[in-house]
């Protein structure tokens, strides 16, 4: 018997450092003590002008693989989560398909559920290994580019957001690994943060362009804090109950990387102390649902995870869409490549 399970991660950040203090310049107010001791966040990457999501996906891509010891034609599928999308159609995925040069005969598409996307993303690959013996190897990206749609003149958007990409090659080994997910969603909430314009319900026009704004991103209304106070104790418990886990045996805690101080709550709510946690949003901002996968490549990297422990990876952002994922991390292939 085998068992879905990560092999290996990569992650990949653009060149461009944005510090609180050139925030701070360009929006004519001191932002940085808010953004720094509530939020977490230093610094963080910015595409550059020729940069885009594939660029970042590409590298992050074949960080991951390297990491494996494999190349593009060892793998069997590609599933890439972006909200921010290289083109409306067609899929980034078919476009981070043709860059890595993978074969005719694998698969690539997307999934959109915004800053959750990478667990659902995750699932799906262990859900596919499980499901057809075909399959060996699953590549599975996730990337954020928001500043492209970010508007440089509103701070509540522009202090948060950042770009990179996460990866990770999931396959099947000879111990445990992927172990469950749960999710949950608020449709309700849809309309309180996103980009609006561009699609098929608000195609962009002139006047759009000129008065909207609704092609950048934009909070509307402001998610209920208990939203991840409250949500994400109840969900992680939720996940954790049918395995017989208790929650002080989860080794590593991958929370959404978009404010500390939410972080700091929840894992006091759980009992659970602030060093099982391990966040990146300090020198990389807010990167979505890239955040999961390069903070799990960033504590991969650190030596935070040893094979057996049991992590617990939680997304949630606009939609609203939820999601946590418990694995073990044995990173070993049940057969020889």
């Amino acid at each position: 018997m085998t068992h879905p399970t990560i092999l290996a991660t990569g992650s990949y950040v653009p060149d461009r450092v944005v510090t609180n203090a050139e925030l701070s310049a360009s929006l004519g107010e001191d932002i940085d003590e808010f953004v720094s001791q509530t939020l977490g966040i230093r610094e963080r990457r910015w595409c550059g002008p020729d940069e885009s999501a594939a660029d970042l996906a590409d590298g992050a891509a074949r960080r991951a693989l390297e990491a494996a010891g494999l190349t593009p034609e060892d793998v069997d599928l590609l599933v890439v989560s972006t909200d921010t999308p290289e083109y409306v159609s067609p899929a980034t995925a078919s476009v981070l398909h043709g860059r890595l040069g993978l074969p005719f005969t694998t698969g690539a598409f997307d999934v959109n559920a915004a800053c959750a996307g990478f667990v659902v993303a995750l699932d799906l690959a262990a859900k596919y290994l499980q499901a057809d013996p075909r399959l060996r190897r699953i590549l599975v990206v996730a990337v954020y580019a928001m500043t492209k749609y970010v508007d440089p003149a509103d701070k509540k958007t522009v202090t948060i957001f950042a770009d990179g990409a996460g990866a990770v090659v999931v396959g099947r080994g000879s111990a445990p690994g992927i172990l469950a997910s749960e999710f949950r969603a608020d449709g309700s909430l849809s309309d309180g943060l996103g980009v609006f314009a561009g699609a098929t319900a608000e195609p962009i026009t002139s006047e759009v362009l000129e008065t909207g704004g609704r092609h950048r991103l934009r909070f509307v209304k402001k998610y209920p804090p208990e939203v991840n106070l409250e949500g994400w104790p109840r969900l992680v418990r939720e996940l954790l109950a049918p395995l017989d886990r208790r929650v002080d045996e989860v080794d590593l805690w991958l929370w959404t990387q978009v404010n500390l101080s939410t972080i700091r709550l929840v894992m006091e709510a759980l009992g659970e102390p602030m060093e099982k946690a391990h966040t990146v949003m300090g020198e990389w901002g807010y990167t979505g649902s890239a955040c999961l996968p390069m903070a799990l490549d960033s504590a991969v990297r650190a030596g935070r995870v040893a094979p057996g422990d049991l992590v617990v990876l939680t997304g949630s952002g606009a939609g609203l869409a939820m999601g946590s994922v418990a694995l073990l991390w044995n990173p070993r292939e049940a057969v020889a490549p």
